[in-house]
């Protein structure tokens, strides 16, 4: 009997029943709406299946594909790890900003993409994030006030990670120097000196960035690295016995407890909490670009590099030698090339995700029922590609928006356009509409005054090519393992 079932003639009928089966029951999904699958080929036995893996395989190509397959049309994009999510059409980027929070959540959708209530320690702190109202309001009208503290920290940073040899070249790795800077200099607007410069506090927050289910151990270790700040602010802050106030995140939210009115909010592990899920939020995205931004100079002209440093030195010449506020907005070169490295490197690759959340469910422009529970996005690459938009996409051209800003006229809002935290329907790197990034600004400010020291204080080797970035699932970043050669330049 089992030699009858062996036979080809009835074991191939039966594999392929059963495999049908197993598609009907575990893998085809329910409630998708009626539109193309990106990648499903005709004669595809299990055309969802199927088109997951030539996506994951391959999403850069498969985003471009879609981009031009389906311009004007919403298709199925499954990948694995991200589930079957909906692209709509780029024409639909305004759209999708216009609907409601009751309609789309990104807020939701993020709960729902990180599993927030099992990954992270305190899901309250996603849910009620206290942390982005002092992000909007209170980081952002600070910047210019930070902007010396940053610089100051950066030089530190550098030249503890970098070092300060003026004869001799040293090879350094790109991103795990860059991370730890950025942990610095960061910090030091969360917490503050000298905590800020403590290596449990910037291995705590790291760590958290990089392995977010062990989050719970962390947190019990992270309050530790701050308990004495926490104490002393704590005590009595209506007495104002701190002279001057502490101008940090930490302070901020100490404040922003008090006037909640709840006592939750008070609790050092809550605000140890909001510290970690900042760095989480900062320093990772902030070192993919920096990283960026340093591998795409060094693989291109020497021109480039100089003509950053004749700029920067004209701006510090008619700011007395100090960065501010107003000095960083003189710097359109230094501006235009992280816009540049970002609009070829940004992170993400598809952009503005949204949950659908309203009961019946999303209808699109051109009629697309889309049920609650799904997950939209828009091109974000391809966009970025599009040689419409931006002439020569592949190429690297770190003044493209400063020469932009040169041609427009001398309306202020024109030019604003092309500054790097200026968001757009082209432009996504950051996010667009009322959910674009809320710390992008003080982001571009540290990363630039980063970008400005690295090309000031130190020369580069440069190199013919540049180190190809990793995709993975939705997400892209540099290549962490690669090296560049550094000397500290004298006499600067």
């Amino acid at each position: 009997m089992f030699e009858i079932l062996l036979r080809p003639a009835i074991l191939a009928p039966a594999v392929m029943l059963v495999a049908y089966l197993v598609y009907q029951i575990f893998i085809k999904p329910s409630g998708l709406p009626d539109l193309p699958i990106l990648n499903a080929k005709e004669g595809d036995w299990f055309p969802l299946w199927q088109a997951t893996w030539r996506n994951t395989r391959d999403f850069k190509a498969a985003t471009l594909l879609a981009y031009e397959k389906y311009r004007d049309q919403a298709c199925i994009v499954p990948l694995a790890g991200s589930g079957n999510m909906i692209l709509l059409p780029a024409s639909q980027t305004q759209f999708v900003i216009d609907q409601p929070y009751s309609v789309l959540s990104m807020h939701d959708k993020t709960i729902e993409t990180l599993q927030t209530d099992y990954t992270v320690m305190e899901p309250t702190l996603i849910r009620n994030p206290l942390h982005n109202k002092i992000i909007v309001t209170t980081l952002t009208s600070q910047i210019g006030n930070l902007v010396p503290a940053l610089a100051e920290e950066t030089a530190w940073g550098l030249e503890h990670y970098w070092g300060t040899d003026t004869k001799e070249y040293r090879e350094v790795c790109v991103y795990d120097t860059m991370r730890r800077i950025i942990g610095i200099v960061t910090n030091r607007i969360f917490v503050g000196l000298p905590t800020s410069r403590d290596p449990a506090l910037l291995d705590a927050g790291m760590a958290y960035a990089q392995d977010v289910p062990v989050s719970s151990e962390l947190l019990r270790l992270f309050p530790e690295t701050i308990r004495p700040k926490l104490d002393g602010r704590q005590a009595d802050p209506d007495k104002k016995a701190l002279k001057p106030e502490p101008n940090d995140f930490l302070q901020w939210s100490i404040k922003q407890a008090k006037e909640s009115g709840n006592p939750s909010h008070w609790d050092p592990k809550t605000l140890a909490g909001r510290v970690l899920l900042l760095n989480f939020a900062s320093i990772h995205t902030s070192s993919f670009a920096i990283t960026s931004a340093i591998l795409d100079l060094v693989s291109s002209k020497k021109e480039y590099i100089d003509e950053l440093r004749a700029e920067i030195s004209s701006v510090l010449a008619e700011h007395g030698g100090q960065w501010n506020k107003r000095a960083l907005a003189k710097a359109e070169k230094l501006d235009s090339a992280m816009r540049e490295s970002q609009r070829l490197n940004s992170f993400v690759t598809v952009g503005l995700g949204r949950l659908v959340v309203a009961e019946k469910g999303l209808t699109t422009p051109n009629g697309v029922h889309i049920r609650k529970g799904l997950i939209t996005y828009v091109p974000g690459y391809a966009v970025h590609q599009d040689p419409k938009i931006y002439p020569e996409p592949e190429k690297y051209k770190p003044f493209r928006f400063s020469e932009k800003r040169a041609d427009e006229d001398t309306q202020y809002v024109k030019r604003a356009r092309q500054q790097w935290a200026t968001t757009s329907n082209d432009y996504l790197a950051f996010g667009h509409g009322r959910d674009a990034c809320p710390g992008r600004f003080f982001a571009a400010a540290e990363l630039k005054l980063m970008l400005a020291h690295l090309v000031m204080h130190y020369d580069f080797e440069l190199q013919e090519t540049r180190p190809r970035n990793t995709w993975f699932a939705l997400n892209r970043v540099p290549p962490m393992k690669a090296t560049v050669k550094i000397r500290r330049r004298e006499n600067v």
